[in-house]
């Protein structure tokens, strides 16, 4: 597989020097090359696993982004964005679940199960564009930090949906919402302590080699002890990305040392999103995205009305006084929740005896390729015409 890496590689190198003169944000031209190499089978298919994103590519876009938050500007939207990634998550997966039920007949287990992983945002595309145009930091802080606690939500719900679909029993609003809130701030605690414990290992020697090995270490082994102990993995590596951003790489690292992990990070995360970005592109199947046509347009749609009612349901209670949303930043929280890399690592690991698989998956990939494509190319000419 290493040939079919290098290859990817050089596609990847090939799309980012293009889009230096082509005006397309650069993981959707990865997406549309991806299509391309698909459509005319230029490459042996590659197949997208669970594990591959869920395991490997997953944790170092989590770290890198929560490396780079900071705690102030989180302090100052955390209300917005508490609320946009809970209450916001539950709000979609109801909305998307009964759409897709009464309009695609759709039977109410499945989709509750797609509600609760579409629910998931990946805005990637659209933040770069927003530190490109310099827009305003707040708004990039509720897109960005909504995206990074909405994943660990809705995985939990996705997790807590799917054991009741398979053991086929019911759903006791009460149970799940205790198990819900355990599995979120158990994530959470325990990515703060390893957080707090690899920042105080740090200050004992200054070393970036060293250093980049043990932000290495705590990425991934806060996800995989969290997993361990049945609570949020995503929330355990923002929690731990978060801390050591904030507290060790003050506290316990030179300048110097600070820079080279803030390197090796911004490779990382650049290389897998690069390649998540190109092997979606690579997944479509077109014979199949004709064959479920009915429920993908139904999926966008319901998905965009449950982000309608998200955004400007409860953008008018989550404000603060000093940090009130105005409409044409609500337009951009609309508009700018692409859908990605974890919606399809959910609906990919769904048992292979799960009548409603193919389904599901294919729906997925459906509506993220719209995400991706539409609202993605057009979040600039919204950005101008909003005079933003």
């Amino acid at each position: 597989h290493i040939d079919i890496f290098v290859v990817l590689l050089l596609v990847t190198a090939t799309v980012a020097i293009t889009v230096k003169w082509i005006k397309l944000p650069y993981s959707i031209s990865l997406v549309i090359v991806g299509l391309g190499i698909g459509l005319f089978h230029l490459l042996k298919p590659i197949e997208l696993t669970p594990d591959l994103i869920l395991l490997i590519f997953l944790p170092a876009v989590l770290f890198e982004a929560s490396w780079n938050i900071k705690l102030s500007e989180l302090k100052e939207g955390w209300k917005p964005i508490t609320v946009l990634a809970t209450l916001g998550v539950v709000i979609n997966t109801i909305v998307v679940a009964y759409g897709m039920h009464y309009l695609a007949h759709v039977e109410l287990g499945p989709a509750f199960l797609f509600g609760a992983m579409i629910a998931a945002t990946d805005p990637i595309s659209v933040l770069a564009l927003f530190r490109k145009l310099g827009m305003d930091t707040k708004l990039t802080m509720l897109l960005e930090g909504e995206s990074l606690f909405n994943d660990g939500t809705a995985v939990v719900l996705f997790k807590l949906v799917l054991a009741c679909v398979i053991a086929g029993t019911g759903f006791s609003v009460a149970a799940t919402a205790g198990n819900f809130l355990l599995v979120v701030i158990g994530g959470g605690v325990i990515g703060a302590i390893l957080g707090y414990a690899a920042s105080k290992i740090t200050s004992l020697f200054d070393d970036h080699l060293l250093e980049i090995t043990l932000t290495t270490i705590l990425a991934y082994g806060s996800y995989l002890l969290a997993e361990q102990l049945h609570v949020s993995a995503v929330l355990s590596v923002v929690a731990a990305g978060v801390v050591i951003g904030n507290y060790g790489s003050r506290t316990g690292m030179s300048a110097g040392t600070r820079m080279a992990v803030n390197s090796f990070w911004e490779y990382l995360a650049f290389l897998v999103n690069s390649l998540i970005f190109l092997l979606i592109g690579l997944q479509v199947k077109f014979d199949l995205l004709c064959k479920y046509a009915l429920q993908i347009g139904v999926g966008i749609l319901v998905v965009l009305l449950a982000r309608v009612v998200v955004v400007y349901g409860l953008a008018p209670f989550i404000g603060s006084r000093s940090h009130k949303i105005p409409w044409n930043w609500r337009h951009l929280l609309f508009w700018g929740a692409l859908r990605g890399s974890v919606c399809m690592a959910l609906a990919l690991s769904l048992p292979d005896s799960f009548a409603y698989k193919e389904m599901i998956t294919i729906t997925t990939f459906g509506v993220v390729l719209f995400t991706l494509l539409i609202p993605g190319l057009t979040i600039e000419p919204l950005v101008t015409l909003l005079k933003m």
